[in-house]
């Protein structure tokens, strides 16, 4: 990818400044490929990691708090996606019957069925995500991921 041409400019950039908008470019580019994986499921990225976290809960009930907690992308409209998810029938949210202060979330059977199909879209676009790189390769990028 390269950084200069995608921004048009003829001028160097700073490598901290040039690091920082190559790393704001992938993401892009990623967030693009992966909404296009779930784009027939009618849902978003962060509906999707969503369903994920609840399936993950394996069985067991979350509540937006833990939701938030574990999202990719931290927002607060956490409630919100969790009622577009109720309404295609991919989660249930109920009070919790030792505390009334507290809503339960898990997801449906309709959900996780669906999110066994959603995951096949995902697998493939992450293989094209990152075709140009190996193990190793793939290995030392999160290795240096890591460090921020």
């Amino acid at each position: 990818m390269d950084v200069e041409k995608i921004i048009k400019t003829d001028k160097p950039i700073p490598i901290e400044s040039r690091t920082l908008i190559h790393i704001s470019l992938v993401q892009n580019k990623i967030n693009e490929i992966m909404a296009q994986a779930i784009k027939p499921f009618d849902i978003s990225l962060q509906q999707f990691n969503v369903l994920r976290i609840l399936r993950g809960q394996k069985g067991k009930p979350a509540n937006l708090s833990t939701l938030n907690e574990r999202m990719v992308t931290k927002m607060s409209n956490t409630t919100r996606l969790v009622d577009k998810l109720i309404l295609k029938d991919y989660v249930n949210r109920k009070v919790c019957p030792s505390n009334r202060r507290k809503i339960e979330i898990t997801i449906t059977p309709k959900g996780e069925a669906d999110l066994l199909k959603i995951d096949k879209n995902i697998i493939e676009a992450e293989r094209e995500i990152v075709q140009n790189f190996n193990l190793q390769e793939l290995e030392e990028l999160n290795r240096l991921l890591d460090k921020f």
